[in-house]
């Protein structure tokens, strides 16, 4: 209901309500006057969610790596059908992601997305996996900030 009174408030403001009447008759605005029209989410109400590194296994369709500017970085393993996050412990700003093309179960990670914005944190250096995404070891450049390569 709440959202049906917030869409009549800004078309009423728009200057729907002071339409002229229609053959004589006064306009009527309530509830009904939209039918079923009601407000829905239409994306983040921060800006975040941005891809900003992007890697997969070398021979493999299936295993796909991305890291969210400001959500971390998840693995699919079905073609990107369905993606988990694989980073959760760690720095939420993700700049870089490299899988080692000799073995895939090697992951490179940089932190601190590089294109600043007021929804981004620095970074906290380089992170590494040998292990295909599950366990991290912080492995340098902890005072860099941003890693985009």
């Amino acid at each position: 209901m709440r959202a049906r009174l917030t869409l009549l408030a800004l078309l009423a403001a728009g200057g729907l309500a002071s339409a002229p009447a229609v053959r004589g008759e006064d306009v009527k605005i309530d509830g009904d006057t939209f039918g079923g029209i009601e407000a829905r989410s239409i994306g983040p109400a921060a800006m975040s969610g941005r891809i900003s590194a992007l890697d997969a296994v070398a021979g493999d369709r299936l295993t796909i790596y991305a890291g969210s500017a400001g959500g971390g970085l998840w693995r699919s393993v079905d073609g990107g059908l369905v993606f988990k996050p694989v980073f959760d412990k760690y720095n939420q700003s993700i700049g870089a992601v490299t899988v080692d093309p000799a073995n895939p179960k090697i992951v490179w990670v940089g932190t601190g997305e590089t294109w600043v914005r007021n929804s981004v944190s620095i970074g906290t250096g380089v992170f590494k996996s040998t292990d295909g995404g599950d366990n991290w070891a912080n492995v340098g450049l902890k005072d860099s900030e941003r890693i985009a390569k």
